[in-house]
């Protein structure tokens, strides 16, 4: 049986790495799939196994010996799971691995919009606390988060996470989740619709999964809401971000700052326009990739597969 890995680079680089699949079928382990290489490397395989590499429809109806998808990561919207659907092949995701590690960053991004610890360091580095007389240098204001309001765009287990560390820090929670349930699960937070999140919250954090309702849920209507110094973060996929919105909003001040990790078109290209917003903190797509994370990826991804092989699929998305 072909299992087939396609893009392995952001995940695991040594071939040793994926030796879990070894033992399932033969293995074919690729760092990265262009457009143009994935019908010939996906011919004949029972199991496919991408990261972003898109699974569309016609490559979907195009490989008769195509059995299971599993991807290395929580969302999967580079498969067409209804296609899948339709051929009656079960596509998994993880969706447990990097709860911790994602809802950890986005604290460490909120709390760099909050102090600007690097802009500070630097400024010592350069000689500018030393040459001034005071013994505090004050770069830019400093911001706490007790008695602030984090809102929570989608409350499953990243989101929840996130309630639970603001709320270490002092602050209320409220959510929105596109998902709704008939109670929340976490009693702590106050649910409400979206556009009163804009309208309530100093912190937006972003953690619902990308889907045509979510889609450009952050535009100019929504952040014409937001209350002056409101923080937005977007840990969870770009195009949730209408980004020219967003970077009009940051350099008319309606935000105070945004730090995203995630954009519309990764890597991101040099005319996105948050690239020259103000105050706008950019980190390449690391949230999910702490050492321990990707441990867990990787082992729940071999066991995905191998529950599959076993008749027993599991966390089936479709």
């Amino acid at each position: 049986m072909k299992i087939v890995v396609l893009d392995a680079r952001p995940m695991a680089m040594e071939r040793d790495a994926w030796a879990g699949l070894d033992r399932l079928g033969e293995v074919e382990v690729y760092p990265y799939t262009s457009p143009q290489e994935v019908r010939a490397r996906t011919a004949g395989a029972a199991v496919l196994i991408p990261n972003k590499t898109p699974i569309r429809a016609e490559l979907i109806e195009s490989l008769p010996e195509l059995r299971f998808i599993t991807v290395i990561a929580t969302g999967f919207d580079c498969v067409d799971v209804e296609a899948a659907r339709r051929r009656g092949i079960p596509v998994s995701n993880v969706p447990e691995y990097g709860t911790v590690s994602v809802a950890q960053y986005v604290f460490a991004l909120l709390l760099e919009l909050c102090h600007h610890v690097a802009r500070h360091a630097e400024a010592v580095g350069h000689g500018e606390w030393t040459r001034q007389p005071d013994f505090s240098l004050i770069k830019t204001p400093l911001i706490e988060l007790a008695g602030k309001t984090m809102g929570i765009v989608g409350f499953g287990r990243i989101g929840q996470r996130v309630g639970e560390l603001a709320r270490a820090f002092g602050m209320t929670t409220v959510a929105y989740d596109p998902a709704p349930r008939s109670s929340p699960a976490d009693d702590l937070v106050t649910l409400c619709d979206l556009d009163d999140l804009f309208a309530r919250s100093d912190v937006i954090s972003l953690h619902c999964p990308l889907t045509p309702e979510t889609a450009g849920l952050v535009n100019r209507e929504r952040l014409g809401r937001v209350k002056p110094g409101a923080f937005l973060i977007n840990t969870a996929r770009g195009p949730l971000v209408i980004e020219p919105d967003l970077a009009e909003a940051l350099d008319a001040g309606r935000l105070a700052g945004a730090a995203v990790d995630v954009v519309s078109l990764e890597p991101i290209r040099l005319e996105n326009p948050l690239l020259r917003a103000r105050n706008c903190l950019i980190t390449p797509h690391i949230a999910w990739a702490t050492a321990e994370a990707r441990a867990r990826l990787l082992d729940a991804t071999v066991a995905n597969v191998a529950s599959f092989l076993a008749g027993r699929p599991v966390n089936v998305v479709n």
